[in-house]
């Protein structure tokens, strides 16, 4: 049976497993960190997609260090995983993990960040389309004025791609004159404290005289968001992605322009089924919904593409329709506000 290695982060346990031992193949996760609010949805969603198909979880939190991971990977493959599920910390520094899965003969699933090896099946949403969403959302709110770019981890690939599709939107403004971008910065480690502290040297340095800011995911608009709150700003378009409750939250309360939903329901449990199936044998280009796929570094590989959807003011309801948050949640503190807040 060929085996696939699925990396998981689980923040404060070094290595979780399910509570029952399954029939099926065991899949290991290496998560890079559970800081995140969506990782324990992606996580319970590929729990049940394993729990469904008979399978064993188990998983490990490299908690933001890519050393950690690799050490993560070669527990998991000792444990006797199938097949692995990785998120990876460092797209660069995953490369040794995946050349241990490979020689043990363990698939690799690279979950929803480029891990660039053909070994690696490639399990994302489309990220420059959420870039452009992001970018279409502020652009619509603000046509003009100074915008800053607030990007993502330097080491995770998704930043890049993510801003590539900014620019193919903004471009045509930043040509005519109608904005200009001021600055920009990359977040380390997505967090958003550094993203807050990026943003308020930006606000110095520009003597606040800024009027949208492009942000990369939920977390590092909401510390974008407390930079400008400090400084009386909050209201000025404000983009994200994820879907995270706090941030839906700020859409609602006007704070937030815009957060590109990826049900990261359908991805985790695209995932744990896609790692099931190569666990028993089946080819990367058998997988359903696969493509082949050439990586900005020009490798050919096997991905799967899911589509994001911009959540703004206008269709808040979307997300509470589809059970994603409560009304209650959504709207907290939030007082005749947009549908369903009103």
């Amino acid at each position: 049976m060929k085996k696939i290695i699925v990396a998981a982060a689980v923040a404060g346990t070094a290595f979780t497993t399910s509570a029952l031992a399954q029939d099926g193949p065991t899949i290991g996760v290496s998560w890079s960190n559970f800081q995140e609010e969506r990782w324990k949805t992606d996580e319970a969603a590929i729990r049940e997609a394993l729990d469904d198909a008979g399978a064993t979880y188990i998983s490990a939190d490299a908690q933001s260090s890519s050393s950690k991971q690799l050490s993560d990977v070669e527990s998991l493959i000792s444990q006797g995983v199938d097949a692995l599920i990785i998120l990876a910390q460092d797209a660069q520094a995953i490369g040794p993990a995946v050349d241990a899965a490979a020689n043990e003969g363990i698939p690799v699933v690279a979950y929803d960040r480029l891990i660039e090896d053909p070994r690696a099946f490639y399990l994302t949403f489309d990220n420059v389309e959420v870039g452009r969403m992001q970018a279409r959302a502020v652009l619509e709110q603000q046509p003009e004025g100074n915008y800053v770019m607030i990007k993502g981890s330097p080491t995770d690939p998704n930043a890049d791609f993510l801003r590539g599709g900014q620019q193919e939107v903004l471009q045509d403004a930043i040509d005519s004159g109608a904005i200009t971008i001021v600055d920009e910065a990359y977040t380390d480690g997505w967090l958003p404290a550094n993203a807050q502290r990026n943003m308020e040297q930006i606000l110095t340095a520009n003597d606040n005289n800024v009027d949208a800011v492009v942000a990369s995911n939920d977390g590092t608009a909401g510390g974008v968001v407390a930079a400008l709150t400090a400084q009386g700003m909050d209201g000025i378009p404000v983009s994200g992605q994820d879907g995270d409750h706090s941030a839906l939250n700020r859409v609602a309360a006007g704070t937030q322009t815009v957060s590109v939903w990826k049900d990261a329901r359908e991805l985790g449990r695209n995932a744990g089924s896609i790692a099931v199936s190569l666990a028993e044998g089946t080819d990367l280009s058998g997988i359903e919904g696969a493509e082949e796929w050439t990586s900005p570094g020009g490798t050919t590989m096997w991905a799967e593409f899911l589509a994001p959807v911009p959540v703004t003011a206008d269709n808040l309801t979307v997300v509470t329709d589809a059970g994603w948050i409560e009304v209650d949640a959504l709207c907290q503190g939030v007082t005749d506000g947009p549908a369903p807040c009103n």
